[in-house]
């Protein structure tokens, strides 16, 4: 992969959040994904998970995400949940005039799953209006760009605007969400385009106020080959400074925390702090990949 950044211009991140429930009656098998990712360009320089429960984590890894998944089984009563971690990120940089689309012809086939509609992403739907918008723009790391610009511009970041069964073709309609609505929406019309695109949660640098992020990557040629790319269509944090946890189709497949049984849920607190720059620093990064298949 091309320009991947050299050990001096690694940028280091502590990340943490804290979860609490409580469980009603009887025993509730809980599912997280909220532990940092171990890939290319992200390294895990140490973590520690802590439970209020004395609970032994059952874990697994997808292979094809990278998804770091635990299953615990919970009592009756309040279930605390820490994760905090050291992360060093070293994004790659490469000019978008170099990065185009990949013809359908010559997608890895494990990518081609990420052309086809999914249960928040209605991009069949979609298909006349993303054609419409913008099936006249050059193809290429621009076209994608635009998207999430167009998206930016004509939407409105509204908390509480939508919910868990709020559709990209709803946010399209409502004109309005949160990071998770506006991700929907540019990953519909990515596949509706013939863009094979991904929805991904992440701890976030300079997000205020702190919370999950939901981001896009949109699979793109690069001079060395395909490679997923990020994209923020909210604006609302730095690209540089993105620590991912899931990676999905869309929010279904990357909920941060799956309980059943009978549950309440409080409101998560997360934080992220950058341990080697400044407050105010950031970074201008057109393209950033993490991985590559």
């Amino acid at each position: 992969m091309p320009n991947r950044r050299g050990e001096d211009e690694r940028m280091r991140y502590k990340v943490s959040c804290d979860l609490g429930y409580e469980v009603e009656e009887g025993c509730a098998p809980f599912v997280f994904n909220i532990e940092a990712q171990r890939r290319p360009g992200q390294e895990v320089l140490e973590e520690r998970l802590t439970l209020s429960q004395d609970l032994e984590a059952e874990r697994f890894v997808m292979p094809e995400s990278g998804n770091r998944y635990f299953r615990v089984l919970a009592g009756k009563g309040d279930l605390s949940v820490h994760y905090e971690a050291v992360v060093d990120l070293a994004p790659e940089v490469v000019d978008p005039a170099a990065v185009r689309e990949m013809p359908a012809a010559r997608l890895p086939l494990e990518v081609m799953t990420h052309l086809l509609p999914s249960r928040y992403v209605e991009s069949d739907l979609l298909q006349t209006f993303a054609q419409k918008e913008f099936g006249h723009l050059p193809q290429g790391y621009g076209r994608v760009a635009a998207i999430c610009n167009w998206i930016h511009d004509h939407l409105d970041y509204t908390a509480g605007s939508s919910d868990e069964h709020t559709s990209a073709r709803d946010t399209l309609l409502q004109r309005q969400g949160v990071c998770r609505d506006f991700s929907h929406l540019a990953i519909a019309f990515c596949r509706a385009l013939g863009i094979p695109a991904r929805f991904v949660s992440a701890y976030a640098w300079r997000l205020s106020p702190p919370d999950f992020h939901a981001v896009v990557e949109a699979w793109l040629e690069g001079p060395e080959g395909g490679a997923w790319f990020l994209f923020d269509p909210t604006r609302k944090a730095a690209a540089d400074g993105l620590v991912r946890m899931g990676v999905g189709r869309d929010a279904a497949e990357v909920a941060f925390c799956s309980p059943f049984g009978k549950v309440t849920c409080g409101k998560p607190e997360v934080r992220i702090e950058a341990l080697d720059r400044d407050a105010d620093e950031a970074l201008t990064v057109e393209a950033v990949t993490l991985a590559a298949a």
